[in-house]
């Protein structure tokens, strides 16, 4: 370790508090600096280079060497580095990049709230969808319909939303939210097959529903695939269901897109890979390349139209909403995105690759399920694939796989007992065959930690 790491692990140590971490331990041991990056590849303080497995935070789709990108905040800064876009006001790259995204939005969207984050995003789907049914005289319908174990942010508000257990465990969460079963059939639905559990578990929305009261209820809010907790791809039969569910019972779909938006499941947004026809769709992530902080609701035209017709103040807002800078590097890799075809030839190419290798992996003797779709997936890892047993308890096993990958060289998450990865949409196929080798042989290390033979 070289004497600037020594004195930047101390310095992170002693005085940076950071997301989902465990304080006591992190002030113990610290953590990994990561100095520059370049392509697909992260580089720590020490020069030690990992193939970056999870795009970031599933923001980076395009990478890490975006001159464009940086050329347009660069000229942004020069012009006009801030203003807000509050009391009748708004500034160029914004309503420019609002013009772009409903290009590439699904049909039937024309209106965009700038946010600067997914968690502000769902923040403002509350007030919008509260707002929305108060213009049309139903004061009544205020209660969301979420799932456990979804991921919508971390604010009071989109941690209420989210049902991740931890997460509830240290904070009181918003008593109008309310959660079903995750469409998670390989935890869930052992005894079934997948479009059985799928419809299933589709059902109970209509029967919280029930339970609430249709006129009590405003919104469903999903992940067309949960991304943080654990890339959940739901079978077949699921979002037909729900969708039916919420166009007959007065329902309006908030689609989270925070993850799967941009191309990370083959088409722009996830709604459109699965045919959804969701009211509000979030944002964030992958719309700047993660190069700057930008997030947002398209919000469709039924809801719009009631929004803009009905006299009064939206009294919700956020000083950097719409910031110039941001908007301005959305506008570059929308249009990094569009002119090179990026999103449709990752579907055409990399991605069947990345999930055929991937399926290599079911005969591996502690794989018990590999699911995924366009460039994101999971591997779950078992000590018995029949009765899917766990290799260790607490998820220990999947930590140290992960660990073991970090010190190869691959950037992946854990979550859970699963392994999960959402590599650039920029990987070549030789990359994309790097990273699998890399995940083999952090396989074979915990199957042999763990004695599996």
């Amino acid at each position: 370790m070289s004497a600037d790491t020594r004195k930047l692990r101390e310095l992170d140590r002693r005085h940076h508090l950071h997301p989902f971490t465990d304080f006591k331990d992190y002030s113990e041991r610290g953590g990994r600096i990561v100095s520059r990056a370049q392509h697909i590849y992260i580089y720590d303080s020490d020069g030690n280079r990992m193939l970056d497995g999870m795009s970031g935070l599933w923001c980076c789709n395009l990478g890490y060497s975006q001159q464009g990108i940086v050329d347009a905040i660069t000229r942004q800064l020069r012009e006009l580095p801030y203003y807000n876009n509050f009391f009748q006001c708004s500034n160029q790259p914004a309503v420019e990049l609002a013009g772009q995204l409903v290009d590439v939005a699904p049909a039937g969207f024309s209106r965009v709230f700038f946010t600067n984050s997914g968690s502000e995003a769902n923040d403002t789907n509350l007030r919008l969808v509260h707002r929305y049914y108060d213009c049309l005289g139903k004061p009544h319908k205020k209660h969301i319909i979420s799932r456990r174990n979804a991921y919508h942010g971390s604010t009071i508000a989109a941690a209420s939303l989210g049902g991740m257990k931890a997460m509830h465990e240290q904070t009181r969460g918003l008593d109008y939210v309310h959660h079903i079963a995750q469409p998670h059939w390989f935890e869930a639905g052992t005894d079934e097959d997948p479009d059985t559990f799928g419809m299933r578990v589709a059902r109970e929305l209509e029967q919280k529903i029930d339970e609430l009261g249709e006129d009590n209820v405003a919104a469903f809010i999903a992940e067309p695939v949960q991304g943080a907790g654990g890339v959940i791809v739901p079978p077949d039969s699921y979002w037909p269901e729900v969708q039916r569910i919420c166009s007959e019972r007065d329902i309006l779909f908030i689609a989270d897109e925070v993850i799967c938006g941009f191309g990370r499941t083959g088409r722009w947004f996830g709604s459109q890979t699965y045919g959804l026809n969701p009211d509000l769709i979030t944002f964030a992530k992958a719309v700047t390349n993660g190069y700057m902080p930008l997030g947002g609701v398209l919000v469709s035209d039924g809801v719009a139209d009631v929004l803009t017709t009905h006299a009064g103040e939206f009294a919700h807002g956020l000083t950097y909403s719409g910031h110039p800078a941001s908007c301005a590097a959305g506008l570059a890799t929308l249009g990094i995105l569009r002119e090179g075809n990026i999103i449709e030839k990752a579907a055409a190419d990399v991605a069947p690759h990345f999930q055929s290798r991937l399926r290599e992996f079911t005969q591996h003797r502690i794989v018990g399920e590999v699911r995924g779709l366009g460039m994101f997936a999971a591997v779950e890892l078992v000590r018995d694939k029949h009765s899917r047993e766990r290799l260790a308890p607490d998820a220990a096993a999947a930590v140290y796989c992960r660990n073991t990958c970090n010190e190869i060289g691959l950037m992946v998450r854990q979550t859970g007992d699963a392994m999960i990865m959402a590599p650039p949409l920029v990987c070549d196929t030789n990359e994309i065959d790097s990273l699998i080798d890399m995940l083999s042989e952090a396989l074979d290390k915990t199957a042999a930690h763990y004695g599996v033979i």
